[in-house]
């Protein structure tokens, strides 16, 4: 899969321009501001169109302008195929069409455009809280598995019902969604739990090539018998006098974490930064080798500002891992070219003030 093309109009600080990428992909750099970020973000919007950074589209339009669109040209296994997204200030209003075509529901558009971004806050995955290891868990799986997607939104659709009935103090209606809530949630939990018991392995390996020792093991926090439909009626009930105390679901896969240990030691509360910042990577390496065994595509890779938090050992070998990457298609920004390591072998484009120098 590749990024051929991309047009903006009204995007952020960038101005309107086009930009033909080429097969291996860019190194962008320029100072903080300039609109290196902006870039990358346009470019993985039509990947989930939404932001990279969890903006709303509104804070996305450039100022004083009434929306933006992006558009793009991409090369997968069935051909060409072009993506334009309009969002419209006014009414709030997106428009996508693939091919010409109008889209009737975004989960159809997700993952025709596939891409990995690795960003200087993805530190959270390791060091943060367990909302930001669930929402790794989710966003990959998604995009992995359109099965996955179709659960995780009936989930959340049946725990906003069950939580209100549970607000109103009507367990008689927050009990009516139980079944709802079981059938999504164990499908939920089941493809957590086979992509955390296929990880281990692989996870090892990256860490290897990022120059990590140590034994990691890597395991789903939460209860695994929810994976079977029966086991949701015993752990409501078994929760009903807590639920109806805190007015929310205390039970089910959006309370689960995913726990990473180095050499026995948990990394978010013992692994060093640079440790931390490792297995984020090694996490992002492994979402794209799941994107590509379910697309049959190696998806491109986002890196914002990757290299600065990481010693010149540590550079060299993301390099190194980078270069084996094969036909991936790569594109990362840095303030500074003595930032990226010398092994690094890609296009360098300049970024000042919204204009993108080739």
């Amino acid at each position: 899969m590749r990024l051929e093309r991309l047009r903006l109009r009204q995007f952020r600080n960038l101005d309107d321009a086009e930009f033909e990428f080429p097969a291996s992909g860019v190194a962008l750099l320029g100072d903080n501001g300039q609109g290196k970020t902006n870039l990358l973000e346009a470019i993985y919007y039509p990947v989930f169109f939404r932001s990279i950074h969890g903006a709303g589209d509104t804070e996305l339009v450039r100022f004083g302008a009434s929306g933006f669109r992006v558009d793009v040209d991409v090369f997968t296994r069935d051909g060409r195929h072009r993506i334009d997204v309009a969002f419209h200030s006014p009414g709030r209003r997106k428009q996508i069409e693939r091919d010409a075509v109008a889209a009737t529901r975004l989960a159809d558009e997700v993952g025709h455009w596939l891409a990995v971004a690795f960003l200087p806050q993805d530190l959270r995955l390791t060091a943060g809280p367990a909302a930001e290891r669930r929402r790794y868990l989710d966003r990959m799986l998604a995009v992995a598995d359109r099965g996955y997607y179709s659960a995780l939104a009936h989930y959340r659709a049946a725990m906003a019902q069950r939580n209100a009935g549970l607000r109103q103090g009507r367990p008689d209606l927050a009990r009516a969604f139980d079944g709802a809530l079981a059938a999504a949630g164990s499908q939920v939990v089941a493809t957590r739990c086979a992509w955390i018991d296929r990880a281990a392995e692989a996870l090892a390996a990256e860490l290897e090539s990022l120059g990590e020792p140590g034994r990691a093991q890597v395991s789903y926090q939460g209860h695994r018998e929810l994976a079977d439909c029966a086991g949701w009626i015993p752990a409501l009930n078994a929760a009903e006098a807590r639920d109806r105390q805190r007015g929310t679901t205390t039970v089910g896969p959006h309370r689960d974490d995913v726990r990473i240990v180095l050499d026995g030691h948990p990394v978010r509360e013992f692994g060093s930064t640079g440790q931390q910042r490792s297995v984020a990577i090694a996490l992002k390496f492994l979402e794209l080798q799941t994107l590509e065994r379910a697309r049959q595509a190696p998806p491109a890779l986002l890196l914002d500002d990757v290299f600065a938090e990481l010693d010149r050992e540590r550079q060299q070998r993301l390099a190194d891992r980078l270069g084996r990457a094969g036909e991936r298609q790569v594109f990362l920004s840095s303030p500074r070219a003595d930032e990226l390591p010398p092994n690094l072998e890609l296009p360098v484009w300049q970024v000042k003030e919204g204009r993108v120098l080739r």
